[in-house]
């Protein structure tokens, strides 16, 4: 039965009971969901499942094969551990929508066809803006709405892409698109939305930092990672993303090293490891693509680890500000072990899991002769040690006294940390399970004396690098600010856009009411109570004023007036207004 259902159907049911359930059940609810998911992940057999027939086209709401079935792994895993270290948080609407959004993600991941993957695809976005809303505080609301905003259009640009493409090719199979045409050029663009693919990254560091302790771990898996997999899946080999890849690695350092929020720092660093993932998707080579998998899947796995370790502290102090922390390691040991153990493997430290992914798409750069991209990867790999390897743990549990005295993280958070800690230690050590997982057969040795000591010196030198710029004092210092990054086009020139529309239009508004509903309703009334008299009037004031003559202008008005209450009118007055009727009228038939 486990096996038989879809594995996003647990995480759905889940969403649906669990808030019928109290605490203590729910919390059980919660954790069986991802289990059983990942049984049914490991059970599927490869081909298509769950077919239905929709707009003349097979649709297919489950499709198995090795590429999506090690996102389905690693999607349950996270999902296990982000429900198990978040059990102190008892929001049902963060459960619920964390629940749905996981599902959602598998949901993508598994989907045959462009149409069910869309459907995921916006109810993803959804889920995940209300795991951002769960924080119930006004930067949340304000990222919130930014949040979906930008989602919701990067699905229109998606489902545009969709509708033309089933116009020109008459399917709707999620297979190999490549960049060719308006259609395919529409998809992209919807993938990279999620993929925070600058200059459309900036909703990532905007949102991630303001959910509550527990939901950036959520939401550090599965938006991103989602989208690594489509892009895989329908545009590998595309030489653009190789240098959208690049600039994912070069641009967020610089914004990560003057980031003060320790969450905002692991945005930008988790922006830089999408950076590497998009260039080994669009190298193309099977090396590259097994690496750009392997590091989405590591990826879920040390980030999430350090999310936990930042919400720890975070639960535990109500802090996440680089200039509010400092000496915590006495305090929260486990928690800063851990923390560490998550620093080395993004920095990608030999025996760590970043190594024995990174290292595979460095590799495939070097073998395909792309000579400044492997320069631009080993430079970034320098600075993410710099930015997430040094400066999280160093701010957070060393550097200066805070005068913090927080307990250790509750035990629940401690396993989930542990497990996490020990599969990112295991697969640095033992990488084979992970390869064997791989879409391609794997003939790659990490541990090659080029490989070792070549990153070792990379990473010393990044660590040269803070010492120098810490002793000297040239390292930018830990302020409280605001960094201005690409999302300020879209929230002054929306507000501005906004601003100027609503002059316009409420402008137009307001002298249509005046003109056509006040104004014009007044003159026809005043007029319909005597339409001769009316005439006349107007008639006799239209003339004279014409001549010029005033006097004679006003003995010809109050002659008129003296008429048209003293004196009846021929009929050929209403005649005349009948023929004006009537000509008007007809006017109206043939014009419209």
């Amino acid at each position: 039965m486990i096996t038989e259902l879809p594995p996003a159907f647990w995480f759905l049911a889940a969403a649906l009971l669990a808030p019928l359930f109290p605490s203590g059940p729910r919390k059980l609810v919660l954790l069986t969901a991802p289990l059983l998911a990942l049984v049914a992940v490991y059970f599927l057999p490869e081909g298509v499942h769950f077919s239905y027939n929709f707009l003349d086209q097979e649709m297919a709401l489950l499709k198995v094969d090795r590429l999506n079935r090690v996102f389905g792994y690693i999607f349950c895993i996270i999902s296990f551990l982000a429900v198990l270290f978040a059990l102190q948080n008892n929001d049902r609407l963060e459960q619920s929508a964390a629940m749905i959004y996981a599902g959602s993600a598998l949901g993508v991941t598994f989907a045959g066809d462009f149409f069910s993957l869309y459907i995921f695809w916006e109810l993803m976005a959804i889920a995940s803006t209300f795991v951002v809303l769960a924080a119930r505080d006004q930067a949340s609301r304000h990222a919130a709405f930014r949040y979906i905003l930008i989602h919701l259009c990067g699905g229109l640009f998606l489902l545009a892409g969709i509708v033309l493409r089933l116009h020109e090719t008459g399917s709707l199979a999620v297979e190999f698109v490549g960049l060719s045409g308006l259609s395919s050029a529409l998809i992209f663009i919807g993938i990279a939305v999620n993929a925070a693919i600058p200059p459309l990254h900036a909703w990532l560091k905007d949102a991630y930092p303001t959910a509550s302790f527990s939901g950036a771990v959520f939401l550090s898996a599965f938006t991103t990672k989602s989208a690594v997999y489509v892009m895989a899946r329908t545009f590998p080999g595309t030489e653009m993303l190789i240098w959208l890849g690049a600039l994912m690695v070069f641009l967020p350092l610089f914004y990560a090293v003057l980031e003060n929020d320790t969450r905002g720092v692991l945005s930008y660093s988790l922006i830089i490891q999408g950076g590497f993932m998009m260039c080994g998707v669009g190298i193309g080579s099977a090396l590259a693509i097994n690496g750009a998998i392997s590091h989405a899947i590591v990826c879920v796995l040390y980030l999430g680890l350090l999310f936990m370790s930042t919400g720890a502290v975070m639960y535990r102090t109500g802090k996440t500000k680089c200039t509010d922390l400092g000496g915590l390691y006495r305090y929260m040991p486990f928690t800063c072990v851990c923390c560490i153990i998550g620093a080395a493997s993004i920095s990608a430290f030999p025996l760590f899991s970043g190594f024995v992914s990174k290292s595979m798409i460095v590799s495939a750069a070097g073998y395909e002769g792309l000579t400044m991209i492997w320069l631009i990867l080993m430079f970034a790999s320098s600075g993410v040690f710099l930015i997430a390897g040094i400066k999280i743990p160093f701010f957070m549990f060393f550097g200066r006294d805070s005068g913090l005295r927080p307990k250790e993280a509750p035990w629940n958070m401690l396993l989930a940390m542990g497990i996490a800690a020990v599969l990112c230690f295991g697969i640095g050590l033992f990488p084979k399970p992970l390869y064997n997982l791989l879409p391609f057969p794997v003939d790659y040795l990490p541990y090659t004396g080029a490989h070792v000591i070549g990153q070792l010196q990379t990473l010393l030198f990044g660590a040269l690098a803070f010492a120098l710029l810490m002793l000297s004092g040239i390292y930018p210092a830990e302020i409280r600010a605001i960094n201005l990054d690409t999302d300020w086009f879209y929230r002054k020139g929306g507000r501005l856009f906004f601003t100027n529309c609503e002059k316009l239009f409420n402008g137009l508004n307001a002298f249509g009411d005046r003109v056509f509903m006040q104004e014009l309703p007044a003159v026809l009334a005043r007029f319909a109570k005597d339409p001769a008299a009316s005439l006349q009037k107007h008639g006799v004031r239209l003339l004279v004023e014409a001549t010029g003559d005033e006097e004679h202008l006003a003995k010809r008005l109050a002659a008129a007036e003296h008429r048209t209450r003293h004196a009846a009118y021929p009929i050929g007055g209403g005649v005349f207004l009948a023929v004006v009727f009537l000509v008007v009228l007809s006017l109206c038939y043939i014009l419209l």
